[in-house]
């Protein structure tokens, strides 16, 4: 037989769909079916199950958008089915292209014991193996009418992606209610051929496997009897299992499979509803494990688990059985799967230490790696902080997703900005989402980029979001991939194990230097603004929470609240979480982080106030305190309180020939002409011009923004084409407020209004910038430019503990790529001896550039901060309203003016009428080094925990003072644990000596005395 292969193909799918596929159920009988339509956010299952129903028929429709069903179904099995394997079918209108996008269930036991979740690709539920015949079968189904948000045209706006403006039209429509026979010989079979048939697609059409294999399953379709196929299945199998038995060559690619199930946090559905998706997935998945001996699941995120002990005990303890058996494995060690571009220096190394402090309470388990499959690119800090946190491996996949560079490799070492290098593994799978299909196994072979010199890759294989995680017959094609000619070899292993074993075989794995930026998702370091607002000022209201509160314990006993910040620390992060930060989620995510945010804010000052009250004694006393939590010092108070001096009035107000103001405190002298544009920022000192010659900064640009794909994420590389410089003005005004001079610029744009105050501070070498847009565009891009009179090829962003060079220049598809960037508080452009900062209270997004300009051959770098965007998908009204932005330039700004300057305008000084100074808890004698944290020890000790790093790239020898009476000091970890092997530092009563190395970050366990 020579059929060709396209032949063999097209036979192939077409008697699998119409004939084999059919008959693994070849009987059933149908349920009956009632129904509750709970009202309102979802019930306790308890209620759920004693609901009032009514009944409803497969054909009829069901639930309104984010609405819960309770669906009750009944029947008996057949006496003639007795010996017979029996499932109850159960469709609840599922479309199988889109398993995690769509309508969901969880099935109970009458006593409401959870069974399984319910999806698209897992719609079975066991009855009988084998079935007496005439058993009664009672199933209950909490069905979650979550709607259609991505659909087939992904970026179509719409209202469903909110309950307030989602309507009531029902969903989903009943297809399936039944009880059927399973026949397990027809299901091995659609097993055996779809591994062959796949295998056989991806096989050189020269070599004499793929015609092994074409003629097997020719032989087996000629096998079975189209109209009695349940009794020739056996035969039609006998046929394959020649080829099927043939080993894989001992130097096949080696594919470590784990179990997975990817859940997005929030994304298309809110909080609340990834708690029932994790509790169905796990459902499914410790029931699978019952199943499947050589199976093994991984999930990340301790903030998942942590929902489903608190919401669905019954599952969790399955869950816990599960992993004490080693059988599910907690991943990842963080507390979800964040962002890793925008939180702040605490905050990702918090996700560290919140997840895994969870494992470790739980389940005794402490994780080797970071598992972050789904994160838009990675900052040049994290290797120091997966290090500081006892962990040595990370594992990601989104690079993949890259539009312009291919990343060199799929295992290699990644070093960060102090030198800290981490194993890393990308799956050349290139998917977190692996189903065993031929297709992705042949893909992960031969996209692996180190032949040669290694041949390990790890597959996380499930559906996720929801989807159900890993199916049975993805067990079952793995099965026949343990070793099977012509393909990779697949065995089921932990992901510690697969890793271990990848840098036993790969020890001169090739370094990466430097961030892992993806090119692509650009985008969400701006959408969503306020979501990044309230992440930014959470942050660092949680840093002064702690200071003060440690602060006012040590000195006078004053309660340190360990809950609370305990509880407020796992808010924060969990909204750090890569579709919510980003701000890529519906509607409702994002309008429940802005209230959450809020209540936040509240909660933390709170805190602070009470501390500080504690702090400053009787208000009676009248004297203004200046309370300063920035880890320099502010108007010579340091990190504690001082009588607030009087600044002085410095600054002048002028008139401008040719319109506009002057603005002079004697450090600056700014220039404002008659369209409110900053067209010179003097350094007086320094006798140097800031903007660029004939150019204007602080001017407003705006472009139009619809990305080819994927809204609220993207920003391509075209939006630069078309620019509108905003100069139009409405009003310019002059303005003095005791030791300030500024001006009110008042433009007004398409639908939207932005006010501006620029201001002058005496004894402040920075222009402060107060934006407020009320802003009402659709699909556009604001910007603020500052061009600047700078050469430089490189600029620097701050990053975790430190900060990252970019080029200015596009010598190469990777510089060009790099169009828009994160940065933290500030960006800073140099030239040997002079240069310039940009400091910001909550934007993330910029861009730089660099020309050379025709009048006098010098050099323009051109930085523009991201200020909003307008997408319309996933959430219609994104930013639509007021927003508020503080900026600052700093002329003549080294690094660290420029370290200084962003922590100044993020951590504002306190003002507190009381009796009392306050000298710092803590205190650092050389500038080069920031206190990122002081704080009471978690574990309640009473020890005085600091953590400190180098911020501007050199070394640094420091001294820290202590506020109090200190007998002990260690180095630790991140978890506070002291670091094994390393000796502890002196402690005098000058306090305790350091030297860093450049951005090196260190964690000091203080005793009391």
């Amino acid at each position: 037989m020579h059929d060709d292969r396209t032949l063999v193909e097209a036979r192939l799918k077409r008697v699998l769909d119409e004939r084999i596929r059919p008959a693994v159920h070849p009987e059933s009988v149908p349920l009956d079916v009632a129904v509750w339509n709970a009202p309102g956010e979802p019930v306790p299952v308890a209620e759920g199950l004693a609901g009032p129903v009514e009944p409803i028929a497969v054909g009829d429709r069901w639930g309104a958008p984010w609405s819960t069903c309770w669906f009750r179904v009944s029947g008996t099995v057949p006496a003639h089915w007795a010996g017979r394997t029996v499932e109850a079918l159960l469709d609840l209108g599922f479309d199988e292209n889109m398993p995690g996008f769509q309508c969901e269930g969880l099935v109970y036991r009458p006593d409401g014991t959870p069974v399984k979740g319910l999806n698209p690709r897992n719609q079975w539920v066991r009855v009988g193996a084998p079935a007496e015949g005439g058993e009664e079968v009672l199933l209950h189904i909490e069905a979650a009418s979550n709607p259609v948000i991505l659909d087939y045209h992904p970026f179509l706006p719409t209202r469903l992606g909110d309950k307030e403006t989602a309507g009531s039209e029902l969903q989903y429509t009943l297809a399936r209610m039944d009880l059927a026979v399973f026949d397990e010989h027809v299901w091995n079979l659609v097993q055996d051929l779809e591994v062959l048939g796949e295998l056989m697609a991806e096989l050189p059409v020269e070599g004499a496997r793929r015609w092994d294999i074409l003629r097997a399953i020719g032989r087996a379709l000629d096998a079975v009897d189209l109209q009695d196929v349940n009794s020739t299945a056996e035969a039609a199998r006998a046929e394959l299992a020649g080829v099927l038995a043939t080993p894989a060559q001992p130097s096949a690619h080696r594919i470590s499979a784990v179990g997975h199930a990817h859940i997005d946090s929030a994304w298309l559905w809110p909080l609340r509803e990834t708690v029932r998706k994790v509790a169905r997935t796990t459902s499914n998945m410790t029931a699978l494990l019952e199943d499947e001996p050589d199976f093994v699941f991984a999930m990340s995120q301790a903030q998942q688990f942590a929902w489903i002990k608190e919401h669905r005990p019954e599952v969790y303890a399955k869950v816990k059985k599960a992993v004490a058996d080693g059988r599910f494995v907690p991943s990842g060690g963080m507390w979800v799967e964040s962002d890793t571009n925008m939180p702040g220096s605490e905050a990702m190394a918090r996700q560290f230490v919140y997840g895994k402090r969870f494992f470790i309470d739980e389940f005794g388990i402490e994780n080797d790696e970071a598992w972050l499959p789904d994160t838009f690119g990675f900052a040049a800090g994290l290797p120091q902080i997966i290090k500081a946190a006892g962990s040595k491996w990370l594992l990601t996949q989104k690079i993949s997703w890259s539009q312009t560079n291919k990343f060199p490799h799929h295992t290699f070492r990644w070093e960060g900005i102090d030198g800290t290098r981490i194993f890393t593994h990308f799956p050349p799978v290139d998917t977190y989402n692996c189903s065993m299909k031929g297709s992705e196994i042949a893909h992960a072979a031969d996209n692996f980029k180190d032949k040669g010199v290694a041949r390990h890759s790890l597959a996380p294989t499930g559906w996720g979001d929801g989807g159900g995680g890993t199916t049975r017959e993805m067990i079952a094609k793995a099965a026949r991939m343990r070793s099977l000619e012509g393909s990779a070899t697949v065995e089921w292993e932990k992901p510690a194990d697969f890793f271990t074993k990848a840098e036993a075989e790969y020890p001169d794995a090739p370094v990466w230097v430097g961030e892992l930026y993806l090119e692509l998702h650009r985008a969400t370091l701006t959408s969503q603004a306020k979501t990044k607002q309230g992440n930014r000022r959470s942050e660092h209201l949680l840093r002064e929470a702690e200071l003060w509160a440690a602060t006012a314990a040590v000195r006078g006993g004053h309660p340190y609240p360990y809950e609370q910040l305990d509880r407020i620390w796992k808010t924060v992060l969990l909204h750090q979480f890569h579709d919510i930060l980003p701000g890529s989620s519906i509607a409702w995510v994002h309008r429940e982080a802005e209230k959450t945010y809020a209540d936040v804010a509240g909660e933390l000052n709170g805190i602070v106030d009470a501390a500080q009250r504690a702090l400053a004694g009787d208000p009676a006393a009248g004297r203004d305190l200046l309370f300063n939590s920035a880890p320099h010092a502010r108007a010579g108070v340091g990190a504690g309180a001082a009588g607030a001096a009087h600044r002085g009035s410095e600054g002048q107000l002028a008139a401008r020939e040719g319109g506009g103001f002057v603005l002079d405190n004697g450090l600056l002298q700014v220039e404002i002409d008659a369209r409110g544009l900053v067209v010179s920022a003097y350094d007086i000192g320094a006798e140097r011009e800031t903007v660029a010659p004939g150019q204007a900064a602080n001017l407003l640009q705006i472009h139009p923004d619809f990305p080819n794909m994927w809204d609220a994420w993207d920003v391509d590389a075209f939006y630069r084409n078309t620019v509108t410089d905003l100069t139009g003005l409405d009003e310019l005004t002059p303005l003095e407020d005791g030791d300030t001079v500024g001006v009110r610029i008042v433009r007004s744009f398409g639908r939207s209004k932005v006010t501006q105050l620029l201001a002058l501070t005496s004894g402040a070498k920075r222009l402060d910038i107060d934006t407020e847009v009320d802003w009402h565009e659709t699909e556009k891009f604001l910007k603020a430019a500052f061009p600047l009179d700078v050469h430089a090829e490189r600029y620097a962003s701050e990053t975790q503990f430190g900060h990252f060079y970019r080029a200015t220049h596009t010598n190469t598809s990777w510089e060009a790529a790099k169009f828009e960037a994160c940065n933290h508080r500030f960006v800073h452009v140099e030239e040997p001896g002079w240069g310039v900062a940009l400091v910001n209270d909550s934007t993330y997004g910029h861009d730089v550039t660099r020309t050379v300009r025709a009048s006098d051959a010098g050099t323009t770098t051109t930085v523009r901060v991201s200020l909003l965007r307008a997408p319309r998908f996933p959430d219609p009204e994104t930013d639509q309203g007021v927003h508020r932005f503080r900026h600052a330039l700093a002329p003549g700004a080294a690094i660290g003016d420029a370290v200084r300057e962003g922590f100044h305008i993020n951590l504002p000084e306190r003002r507190v009428t009381g009796a009392h100074e306050v000298a710092p808890l803590v205190t650092v004698d050389n500038d080069a080094v920031v206190v990122s944290a002081v704080k009471l020890a978690d574990d309640a000790s009473g020890d005085v925990v600091v953590r400190l790093y180098e911020s501007t790239g050199g070394r640094a020898r420091l001294r820290l003072g202590t506020g109090f009476a200190a007998t002990g000091v260690a180095v630790t970890d991140l978890l506070e644990r002291p670091l094994d092997g390393v000796t502890a530092p002196e402690l005098t009563e000058e306090g305790v000596s350091l030297s860093l190395r450049p951005f090196e970050l260190v964690t000091l366990r203080l005793t009391r005395g």
